[in-house]
Order: structure tokens, then sequence, then C-alpha cells
């Protein structure tokens, strides 16, 4: 089979992974910057140009779409999808998975639990965004932001309203969140492949930092989850259309609550902490699915 992984950076640990495991069981497999693709759109027959060729031959693809290029990467994605190749994730469901707000919506719907939410069109009612998620601290985040980046901790009401006045004079759109204490800074992160969950690890931030992830420093130990956990990971794949994703979820007195779902999950953490091959658990859903 030949299967190609759309990645703009062929070192990284995912990628390599990917590129392993698919050579080990016997596949073609290609890393493909998206970037330098040319989409080539006509009546009945799409294809795609890269360097020297036609990417015509594909029969499946593993999207590494970072967020800085969801829009193009997302049209890449979308071209194969025309050409008749499976991709792990449809573009659609990156889209609407890089959309917090969109995503929160569609995941309350589906009945999962999550932290109480706010957002509002450039609000100058800030006292009252801050009320409605029970006061402070509260959680205040950019819909763009990735990694932990754009993800503010307010711990009192006068330091929430500053931040709120400061993005909205930006014209920068966020979610109020409640802060979930008792999670004591540590958050789940459990990988699902074929709607199933694969590995699931605890990330503890480092002293004095309430976000968890392992770009900032945060720790990584394997855990097994509960079933309202494993519950709360498989429902979220299934109301996002994400086969394969990494679903945050926080652990507080009233059960696991979502935090958001990554339709492009690191490798490096999780297959650590856990021991577990998740590279060969995504060439295994190719093999089951690809035509």
């Amino acid at each position: 089979m030949n299967i190609v992984i759309l990645s703009r950076n062929p070192q990284l640990y995912s990628t390599e992974r990917l590129v392993e495991e698919g050579e080990k069981r016997g596949h073609q497999v290609e890393v493909i910057d998206p970037l330098k693709c040319d989409l080539i759109i006509e009546k009945e027959k799409p294809t795609i140009y890269y360097k020297d060729r036609h990417l015509d031959y594909v029969d499946a693809i593993i999207p590494r779409i970072g967020a800085s290029i969801t829009f193009f990467g997302c049209s890449v994605v979308r071209q194969f999808e025309m050409m008749g190749a499976f991709t792990i994730v449809t573009s659609d469901a990156i889209q609407r998975s890089r959309d917090k707000l969109r995503s929160l919506q569609r995941l309350s719907k589906a009945g999962i639990g999550m932290p109480k939410t706010v957002f509002t069109n450039y609000s100058r009612d800030v006292e009252e965004v801050i009320e409605y998620v029970g006061g402070t601290p509260v959680i205040i985040k950019l819909l763009e932001g990735t990694q932990g980046l754009g993800v503010v901790l307010a711990e009192t009401k006068n330091a929430a309203e500053s931040v709120l006045e400061a993005f909205n004079g930006l014209q920068a759109r966020v979610i109020v969140q409640e802060f979930i204490k008792e999670a004591k800074g540590a958050d789940i992160r459990a990988l699902v492949v074929d709607g199933q969950v694969v590995g699931a690890m605890k990330r503890q931030g480092r002293e004095g930092e309430f976000r968890s992830n392992l770009h900032r420093g945060g720790s990584a130990n394997i855990i097994k989850l509960n079933h309202n956990e494993l519950k709360l990971a498989m429902g979220a794949s299934k109301a996002l259309n994400l086969p394969v994703c990494g679903v945050d979820m926080l652990q507080s007195s009233r059960g696991p609550l979502l935090l958001e779902v990554n339709s492009t999950p690191g490798l490096e953490g999780i297959e650590t902490a856990t021991g577990r091959n998740i590279a060969k658990s995504i060439i295994r859903f190719i093999e089951k699915n690809a035509k």
C-alpha cells in the first residue's frame, strides 16, 4: 500500500515512528510537505502535483497538519479525499476540531461533561461573564491557541477583568472556563485509534504551572482509565468524527470533564509514558479501512 504522511518536518518523532511502523508492515511510506503541493482542480479528475510528479498512486494519507497551516493543509487533505485516498481524519473533522467553540458546542450536544464555559462577542460586562462560570479563579483561552499557548489563569476578579479587557481590546476571541481546583495542575490524555482508547497518560504540570503540557515542562505517567473516563474519550471521538485523536480531560469531583480534542496528537509523550506502540495501531487502522 502507498501511504503518504502530510508533515512539514520528516524528523519529528511522530512522523519518524509512523514511517518506521508502516515500512515494517511492508508499505511504501512517503513524507510530503503539504505546503509544497499544487492542487489541480478539474472536472472528474482532481489531482495533486508535488515537485516533479502527480500523486495519483496514493492509497491512504496520515495528516499531521499544524494549527498554523490549517486552511491550506485541510485543502490538501480534501483533494486527496476527492481522489479516493483514505484518510485517518477527514478535512472537515480537522477544521471542526481546530475551532474550540464549535467543538465544545458539538460535544455539549452529545452529552459530554466539561467545565462551565462562556463565550461572548467582546462583552464589556466582564464581571457577569466571570460569575457565569462560578467566579475566580478562571481559565481564559484563545480560541486558536495550541500546546498551552494563549491560556491564562486569572486568580482574582481584577486579574480576570484585566485579561478579558485586554483580549477584547485586541479583538481576540476567547472562551472563559471554570477552574477545576481538585485537578491540581494535572490532566489526562487518552489516545483514540479506530474509536477505541489505545493508551492513556496522566500529565502533571511542573511546580507553579497550571498547564500540564509536556512542551511546557510537564511530566507524564501511564494511567488506567475508569469506565467514565473511557466513555468520555470514545464519546468525544465519535461526536467530532475523529477516529484517531487525542482527548484531554480533567479529573473532578463530579467525574471526568473534557478539555479539548486534538486531531493531530503527538506520539512521543504517550508512547514513552505507556510503552504502547501507538504508531503501529494507526497503521493497522489504515490497513483495515483503506481500499
